[in-house]
């Protein structure tokens, strides 16, 4: 049986994943009869079951998925830690009229 919440695979008929202890089977809400993570509906009273959640990915820690040449740039790097600050100039314009203008189809006479 496939954990919904890792994807690790476990022998059928267990109730809480090997790999993360996430729960395998899914109670119903209306009767809490146990049901497996593929069942769309109670198999004891036919209500409808929630969708089992989409697996997430799980990392050991960012030294398991960060070059070795990266994560030293980073260490030795005192701005790579404390980040940079820059002077930026930001301009927001609001043009009156501008969604009735550039609707398709509509035209505006000048008269």
């Amino acid at each position: 049986m496939r954990c919904p919440q890792c994807g690790h695979d476990n022998p059928d008929g267990v109730k809480f994943c090997g790999e993360c202890g996430t729960r395998i089977e899914g109670l119903c809400p209306g009767c809490g009869a146990s049901n497996p993570p593929t069942n769309k509906f109670c198999y004891q009273c036919g209500r409808a079951l929630a969708p089992p959640p989409t697996p997430t990915a799980h990392f050991a820690s960012p030294q398991s998925y960060t070059p070795p040449h990266l994560a030293e740039k980073i260490l030795t790097s005192r701005t790579a830690l404390a980040g940079e600050r820059k002077q930026v100039t930001v301009l927001f314009a609001d043009v009156s009229g501008f969604t009735s203008i550039s609707e398709p189809g509509l035209r505006v006479d000048a008269g």
